[in-house]
């Protein structure tokens, strides 16, 4: 009769975890829910990071520019005929999926009593689709209120919830920029109709406005000045490649900025993040994976007898170690599988778990003057399950080999002389 089956046998009834030891029972069971817990907390974890990460991309990086041309001092102004040329040049760059005049400035709302510093952007609607998203987080409104002479403006979300206002109200936008005249100095303000609403669910809500082009360079009276074109990439990550391709084809006096000045910090913080707590909650496995082994010297202990038993009918110690690896294995595979459904289903409820909380106590947990979004996004990979899974497997194997190790060197006559 092949070896192998008895020690699978017996290791499987071993791994059932009932033991006439209560306390080795306790710790069997023990070892097994630590293993799961670690597994399912790991896997939580990396899905929130995943989540953060994912929205960074998706959210906040594709409404920014990717990459930005300007003047070499980025207050000095261009008109869109002279960067017409260079425009054709960056589209013409692989990787490049549109460029659009770009045109920055600051300025203050007030509506309903209440005062806003607001970072404004004028741009050109049709344009703007190419090298921006921002059409597809409008919550109220359409982008094509903003056309030239029209005075619409977009707000986020954030900053109509401030300013109490809606699409259809109307706010004040006061100019920083105080020209000189011959009776003094006077800010220039323009009413301007709420034509849209955007929630990006970020601080980008409470801090941007768009309005269109021309309406903008008149309020300022920038003539037909613009700062520079935004561009946007087919990958955000290939915007440093870009941008090495783009300075060897611009001509002096012309700066490249990529996303990464603005925003890499962010990202580099949450892919720092996740790379060192994933290593902490690793340890977290590992101390579970060490509770397998405390469990399993135990059973080796409270079965002494029946191991001796197994020599003196002919076990060898292969099928001896064999056993008690396969308990081992077993807990660690039942453990794991526990972990895995507990970790997705942990994963899958605490966005709305914590939004919930929020609404129900109004407490807020998650400030988008903290975070890079204002609420929980989770994403579930696959690679990480079937890392984490591996991992918790692995150090379950291991686990096992010292335990099997020493029930195979037993000495059958010592153990039975006191039974």
């Amino acid at each position: 009769m092949n070896s192998k089956l008895p020690a699978f046998f017996i290791g499987t009834r071993y791994a059932s975890l009932r033991s006439t030891n209560l306390l080795v029972g306790f710790i069997s069971w023990l070892s097994m829910l630590g293993l799961a817990a670690g597994v399912a907390i790991l896997i939580t974890v990396l899905s929130v990071m995943n989540g953060f990460d994912r929205e960074l991309q998706q959210r906040i990086l594709a409404l920014i520019p990717h990459m930005t041309v300007t003047t070499a001092r980025n207050n000095a102004l261009a008109t869109q005929a002279q960067w017409q040329g260079l425009r054709a040049s960056i589209e013409a760059v692989p990787g490049v999926t549109g460029a659009a005049p770009w045109l920055q400035l600051q300025g203050m709302l007030l509506a309903q009593g209440q005062a806003k510093g607001v970072l404004l952007q004028g741009i050109d609607p049709e344009q703007e689709r190419k090298v921006s998203i921002l059409g597809d987080f409008l919550s109220a409104g359409s982008l094509d209120a903003l056309q030239s002479g029209s005075y619409a403006i977009a707000l986020g979300a954030g900053l109509a919830r401030q300013l109490g206002v809606g699409v259809g109200d109307t706010v004040m936008l006061v100019s920083t920029v105080v020209p000189l005249t011959p009776m003094g100095e006077f800010t220039r303000q323009k009413r301007f109709t709420v034509g849209a609403i955007f929630a990006i669910g970020s601080r980008l809500d409470s801090n941007l406005a768009y309005v269109q082009l021309n309406d903008a360079q008149r309020l300022y009276r920038l003539d037909e000045g613009i700062h520079g074109l935004r561009v946007q990439t087919n990958d955000l990550f290939a915007v440093f490649a870009l941008g090495q391709a783009l300075r060897a084809q611009l001509p002096n006096g012309v700066l490249v900025n990529d996303w990464s000045s603005s925003y890499g910090n962010i990202y580099e913080n949450i892919r720092i993040s996740k790379t060192m707590v994933g290593l902490l909650l690793t340890l977290l496995v590992a101390v579970a994976a060490f509770n397998v082994v405390v469990s399993l010297i135990m059973v080796v202990r409270d079965k002494r007898g029946d191991i001796a038993i197994l020599r003196t009918m002919g076990a060898a110690l292969g099928t001896i170690r064999r056993i008690f690896l396969v308990q081992g294995t077993l807990i660690g595979v039942i453990g794991t599988g526990l972990g895995l459904v507990a970790g997705i289903a942990m994963t899958l409820a605490a966005g709305p778990l914590v939004n919930w909380i929020q609404a129900s106590t109004g407490v807020v947990l998650l400030s988008a003057d903290v975070y890079p979004v204002n609420y929980l996004p989770t994403e579930i990979l696959a690679s990480d399950l079937a890392l984490v899974c591996a991992l918790a497997l692995l150090l379950s194997l291991l686990a096992t080999i010292y335990p099997a190790s020493r029930a195979a060197r037993l000495k059958p006559a010592e153990v039975l002389r006191y039974e």
